[in-house]
């Protein structure tokens, strides 16, 4: 792929992530599937098990990226997310022929494949813009991936409201939605998702608090929203007027390339006030010499070429090191770029892996049995509960990004350190469940939605930290299969058997009491408990690697060596 050279602090880049704001909003459709599964029960007449095992299908299809990894470094970001509008259409397409009975008698492995093509889209969604723009910020990557994962992260309480309002509560509307809305969103932005090579942008910081800012705003709206809608009855004209703006929420990123057009339409016009004809005519030949200030930094050169081949830097090793380099040389050391197969062989990267599967396969148990949870501790209404999972699951995404990135910067403390905390506050989440105390319930659950955020998008940082950007795309879609292993020990075989036989005692299909869980929730502390010492280990582990990146106060390469 050849090398994009913009100037520095251009606004493309700003662009790439308002386009990518809607398209991680469109790679949250497998959050829906609370939202449709008590349908699918009823109208193909399935037991909880067989609607677990569905969830099951829905986290696999989300989670295993491994080809949306290899694609993203193989093929530009529009051919990637091209594929996943296709796997959507077609998936959540048979899967509405099915819930509609436009179609009758499909059989359950045709559904559970559907399912899985349906929710890989999202891996290909977000793969293409998470990659695009980590590498297109990458000297503020844990701010980008915190961002990027809190709208997928808000998307369950997008489709909520939208599922309440517009589509009046109708499993088949939602998933004509999904099988329609979904692709022609991202068909209409893939042309923004591309690769860029952006210098430092002194108002970057300010830009990334904007955008916080708003998310953080939407989710609040949102959740409120929800509550409204769950308690009023509104008429359609009101309804549309606030749906309305939550569509002017997610189009306010773009207000930050908008400002930067307008802010520089005005030092234009300005220029000939400061300066002269000559330097006008230097800047029109030569931008770099006509304003040095815009010229990238040394740290955004280090990590500027992403796209060149992969064998640039070992050739690099070629001609510096002389004819017997290729016997010398080493393997790369943690912070520096990894092949896959190289890090494969990684300690590290195996704990980090273990510690996420701990963590997110926990959590995602209860996301896909939430709504079946509800009902056991005798809601009628899980709505608000589904809303309330969602708003805690973006703010921990959004804050993990954040708080992860101030620390990391000004004490070099490893983002893991913040999964060991999450992993111990889960435990006592799972254990407030189990004891299913008067109103325990909400607090249970937002503190798992928080803790399941944290956990989701930390890992992506720590793993572009620790074994480069190169080849970032395989590795942390490898690392996401941690959530389908987790959803089938801990979903589909735990949760989904201890229920089934809960319901077998009381002679019903539908688990009433706290025992449909509790042996669940016990089970998923003491794992919690294990994610949490080995997250500790894994900290003491990676903190030199951290000292070394982040000594300076922001990130840089490690001095380049004979390899």
């Amino acid at each position: 792929m050849p090398k994009l050279k913009l100037k520095a602090g251009s606004r493309p880049p700003w662009v790439g992530l308002a386009a990518a704001v809607w398209v991680e909003i469109s790679a949250g459709n497998a959050y829906n599937f609370p939202l449709y599964s008590s349908t699918l029960k009823s109208v193909l007449g399935f037991n909880q098990q067989q609607i677990t095992i569905l969830g099951v299908a829905n986290d696999i299809g989300e989670s295993v990226g491994i080809l949306p990894g290899i694609a993203c470094n193989k093929f530009p970001p529009w051919a990637v997310l091209l594929v996943g509008v296709f796997a959507c259409f077609l998936g959540y397409g048979v899967i509405w022929l099915a819930v509609s009975q436009t179609i009758n008698g499909l059989p359950y492995w045709v559904l559970w494949i559907a399912l899985v093509v349906a929710s890989n889209s999202n891996a290909w969604f977000g793969t293409a813009v998470l990659v695009t723009n980590m590498r297109n910020f990458p000297l503020s990557r844990g701010t980008v991936a915190g961002i990027l994962k809190g709208y997928i992260g808000i998307s369950a309480a997008v489709y909520t409201v939208l599922y309440s309002s517009l589509l009046e509560q109708s499993a088949s509307k939602l998933l004509l939605f999904l099988t329609l809305g979904i692709p022609v969103i991202c068909l209409a932005l893939m042309y923004f998702i591309r690769p860029c090579t952006p210098g430092d942008d002194t108002s970057g910081h300010v830009h990334f608090v904007f955008t916080q800012a708003a998310s953080v705003l939407l989710a609040i709206y949102l959740l409120t929203l929800t509550i409204i809608y769950d308690t009023v009855s509104l008429s359609d004209a009101v309804s549309y007027v606030l749906l309305a703006i939550v569509f002017i929420f997610l189009l306010s990123p773009l207000g930050i390339p908008i400002k930067m057009t307008l802010s520089r339409a005005n030092a234009e016009t300005l220029t000939p006030l400061a300066g002269s004809t000559e330097h006008l005519a230097q800047g029109e030949g030569d931008s770099s010499q006509a304003d040095p200030l815009l010229s990238p930094s040394s740290s955004a050169s280090n990590l500027g070429s992403f796209y060149e081949s992969e064998y640039a830097s070992d050739m690099e090793t070629l001609l510096a090191v002389g004819e017997g380099a290729v016997k010398k040389k080493r393997r790369p050391r943690r912070g520096e770029e990894f092949k896959f197969r190289e890090a494969f062989i990684k300690a590290d990267f195996w704990l980090l892996w273990v510690v996420y599967f701990l963590g997110v396969g926990s959590g995602v148990t209860v996301l896909n049995n939430l709504a079946q949870i509800g009902v056991a501790f005798g809601l009628d209404d899980t709505t608000i509960l589904l809303s309330l999972f969602s708003f805690c699951n973006f703010a921990g995404r959004l804050g993990s990004g954040a708080l992860s990135e101030h620390f990391v910067r000004t004490r070099t403390i490893p983002r893991t350190l913040w999964m060991t905390c999450t992993l111990i506050v889960m435990v006592l989440a799972f254990v407030l469940y189990a004891l299913a105390l008067s109103g325990t319930l909400y607090v249970s659950t937002a503190l798992l939605g928080v803790c399941y955020g944290f956990q989701y998008s930390l890992m992506v940082p720590t793993a572009s930290e620790l074994f480069g950007l190169k080849h970032f795309g395989i590795i942390y879609n490898f690392m996401l299969m941690g959530n389908p292993v987790g959803a089938l020990l801990f979903s589909g075989l735990l949760a989904g058997y201890v229920y089934d036989a809960e319901a077998a005692k009381q002679g019903s299909s539908t688990c009433l009491g706290p025992d449909c869980f509790r042996l669940t929730f016990l089970v998923l502390a003491g794992i919690c408990g294990l994610g949490s010492i080995l997250s500790i280990f894994l900290t003491i582990r990676i903190r030199p690697v951290y000292q070394m990146l982040y000594s300076s106060g922001s990130f840089r390469l490690p001095q380049a060596s004979n390899h």
